[in-house]
């Protein structure tokens, strides 16, 4: 049995917001308000309750040992509800205004029955490809149902007759980047986020034949779309009828949701102990499923939860099922099999992307030295101190010795020797030492590394050296001055 926060967390803040946690005992069923017998771990809905009316059916609830009252705005608020939940140790669960209650108890007994039956299979893209065959039997043509990423989840028959775009589209379980493309000129998204029930698009002089597209809505929330291939303009009453099809199927697509966040939570629990180091790294890969041989661990800088959401999704589709994600302290952490990095590589190289760091290639029992290895380089990215948007332990480890010699030194080597003296010189003081220490007997490359003509490197070394006045000839002069320097840049 689960409870109400499993619940709420399970049907998603699309639709339910819980605003008072009451117990959070074992939920049992669904009823409504009027006429229903309520009873213990019962979800309540609040179907057409007023103000008053709300305050008692709270109360009521609460005598009977029920689970949560499910209400809408403006009452899951209301003070005087607020107060008798607390007192009644009641949950109160908002619905979003928008929401069918008639969709909201489908959606919910789907949750309880999934929970309560764990053999139940978590996929349900067998119903989407009745909901697809139905849909193109209302309206006569190849019908594919595609989810707010273009991803295809479900078609139906009869696809032989359509065109090349909609063949590589079902071949590559997404639409084409240049389909989408050609669609988005038309305006067809736009249409589709302002809240049209059909778009009709014309043919393409490329060959594409029209289509006939349907937005897939819950609770004011796009969910995805229903696209058919049609031989031209739809009559208005079969048009109707295409969209009618698309409550039953955002009943789907939601439920196929709460199942994949259930699986993800446990999912993302599992890659936090492993990247703590708590539990058994071995046994967190095998329930992971991550596969044998070394992973890396890589740490993304996504800045906002939203964005940290949409690239996993992103990433979790197109990198394959062997990739375990989880968050920690605000950065997106991916476990992937080293022969796979490449490829996330690869997909994490946009240039206005976010940063993002690997470590070494760990076996499944070292993953928490992994992460450690990956905030490391990160944080390099961070700074500044690497190139780039992505970066890999083992390819840095050049400035990975010097910062780490640096950050052990600083404290011990500042402030001594005749380097100090050059303290309230112009920059370039230090800059042209450090350049000539770096370089030693070629002055050329140090000017270049400088940006320098060698004539004027020399005329600033002549003025550095008098400052300092030591043997700048001397190995372990030179070698203690790159010391001390290193460590003020590095550290």
């Amino acid at each position: 049995m689960v409870g109400v926060r499993d619940v709420v967390g399970r049907v998603g803040p699309t639709l339910l917001r819980l605003v008072a946690a009451g117990g959070d005992g074992a939920v049992g069923d669904v009823v409504i308000a009027d006429g229903g017998v309520v009873a213990a771990g019962d979800l309540v809905l609040g179907v057409g309750v007023g103000a008053a009316g709300a305050v008692g059916l709270v109360g009521e609830c609460g005598r009977r040992g029920a689970a949560a009252v499910l209400v809408k705005p403006p009452l899951a608020e209301d003070p005087a509800v607020l107060a008798e939940a607390e007192r009644a140790a009641v949950a109160v669960v908002e619905v979003r205004a928008d929401t069918s209650w008639a969709q909201l108890v489908w959606l919910l007994r789907s949750v309880l029955d999934a929970a309560a039956d764990e053999s139940e299979p978590a996929d349900p893209f067998g119903d989407l490809f009745g909901l697809a065959d139905a849909a193109a039997a209302v309206v006569d043509a190849p019908v594919t149902i595609e989810d707010a990423n273009s991803r295809v989840l479900a078609y139906s028959a009869r696809q032989d007759g359509t065109d090349p775009a909609r063949v590589s589209t079902i071949m590559g379980r997404r639409v084409p980047h240049d389909v989408l493309a050609r669609f988005r000129s038309h305006g067809v998204f736009r249409e589709l986020v302002k809240g049209r029930t059909v778009v009709f698009v014309p043919a393409q002089p490329d060959g594409t034949l029209p289509r006939l597209v349907v937005p897939i809505r819950m609770g004011g929330e796009l969910l995805g779309s229903m696209w058919a291939v049609v031989s031209g303009p739809v009559p208005d009453e079969r048009a109707a009828a295409f969209a009618d099809t698309a409550p039953v199927v955002a009943l789907h697509l939601l439920r196929r949701r709460a199942r994949e966040d259930g699986a993800r939570g446990r999912s993302a629990d599992l890659v936090r102990a492993a990247l703590l180091g708590e539990g058994s790294g071995r046994l967190a890969a095998a329930e992971l499923d991550l596969g044998p041989g070394p992973h890396r661990v890589v740490a993304i800088d996504a800045h906002d939860e939203g964005g940290r959401l949409a690239l996993a999704a992103r990433l979790g589709a197109g990198i394959g099922k062997r990739t375990a994600m989880g968050e920690l302290h605000g950065v997106l952490y991916a476990i992937v099999p080293d022969e796979g990095w490449p490829a996330l590589r690869s997909a994490l190289g946009d240039p206005a992307g976010p940063q993002a760091a690997a470590g070494t290639a760990v076996g499944a029992g070292d993953l928490a030295r992994g992460r450690a290895e990956a905030d490391e380089a990160l944080a390099l990215l961070r700074a500044g101190l690497v190139g780039g948007r992505v970066a890999a332990h083992d390819d840095v480890w050049v400035v990975l010795v010097l910062h780490r010699a640096a950050t052990a030194i600083a404290g011990a080597v500042a402030g001594i020797g005749p380097l100090a003296r050059l303290d309230g010189s112009d920059d370039w003081y230090r800059d042209t030492l450090h350049e000539w220490l770096r370089h030693p007997g070629d002055p050329r490359a140090a000017a270049a590394a400088l940006r320098i003509h060698p004539n004027t490197l020399r005329y600033r070394m002549s003025r550095v050296s008098a400052l300092l006045a030591v043997d700048l000839t001397d190995p372990d002069t030179r070698v203690a001055l790159l010391c001390q320097l290193v460590a003020e840049r590095w550290h």
